[in-house]
């Protein structure tokens, strides 16, 4: 599984890598987690909103910092 937070540093998008980094741990998956920060990435990606969590190349979140337990559910 490839999952991608996207986002510009901000406390935000701090908090969802956090978030993302906790819904695997508590469901066991091995998966690749990536923190794209870089806005020219972000924007070839479609993304007008940060902070953006994509799994496995689908969009899943824009714009808002989903919990653990919103996370797990797309996991």
């Amino acid at each position: 599984m490839n999952i991608k937070v996207l986002g510009g540093g901000c406390s935000k998008c701090e908090t969802l890598l956090k978030n993302v980094k906790e819904a695997v741990a508590n469901k066991q998956i091995d998966a690749k987690i990536e923190y794209i920060t870089d806005f020219s990435i972000i924007a070839s990606l479609g993304i007008l909103q940060t902070p953006a969590l994509m799994i496995d190349d689908k969009v899943v979140a824009t714009g808002r910092v989903l919990k653990p337990k919103q996370i797990e559910k797309f996991l």
